[in-house]
């Protein structure tokens, strides 16, 4: 069965509601909840927004390496991977999720700019298997697929712990 595909008016939509998604669905929870998995083994909503941010880092870079040069080569890193080079996972999460709103502004600012042909600017990424080809819109496109499954985990967790 064929895949559909989020169309960008979709997509900048969504990238754009998603800080304040989380906002609005961790609103009433202290600095405790928000650093406590609901189980062993699961992230916190804490750890979700680092990861979030690390995969905002690493996609929203690989974004803007494709726009400002011309068919590049790009080395794949993985968001689990440069993690570790941030403090993400210590940080408050309040302030953690200004950093994480204001990085977003600042990429939407750029997305919103773009001419539609330049969503299918590419880059060849290399670092991760066979190298592969990813535009603009590919970044983007798995940029909010994947923050819609983390924004669903982050309510659900944040509906759980409001009825305990």
């Amino acid at each position: 069965m064929p895949r559909s595909f989020l169309p960008i008016e979709q997509i900048l939509s969504m990238l754009d509601v998603a800080p304040a998604g989380i906002a609005e669905f961790t609103g009433g929870l202290t600095e405790d909840q928000l650093h406590t998995a609901p189980n062993p083994g699961e992230w916190s909503v804490n750890e979700i927004l680092a990861h979030l941010r690390s995969c905002a880092d690493v996609w929203g870079n690989c974004i803007l390496t494709i726009i400002q040069q011309d068919r590049p080569t790009i080395r794949a890193v993985n968001p689990r991977t440069w993690i570790k080079s941030t403090n993400y996972l210590e940080q408050k999460f309040r302030p953690s999720l200004q950093a994480f709103t204001a990085q977003r502004a600042e990429l939407m600012a750029i997305l919103e700019s773009l001419e539609p042909k330049a969503w299918e600017r590419g880059a060849t990424v290399t670092g991760a298997g066979r190298p592969r080809d990813w535009s603009v819109l590919s970044y983007a496109r798995r940029m909010t697929e994947h923050e819609r499954a983390h924004l669903k985990q982050i309510k659900s967790i944040a509906n759980t712990i409001q009825r305990e």
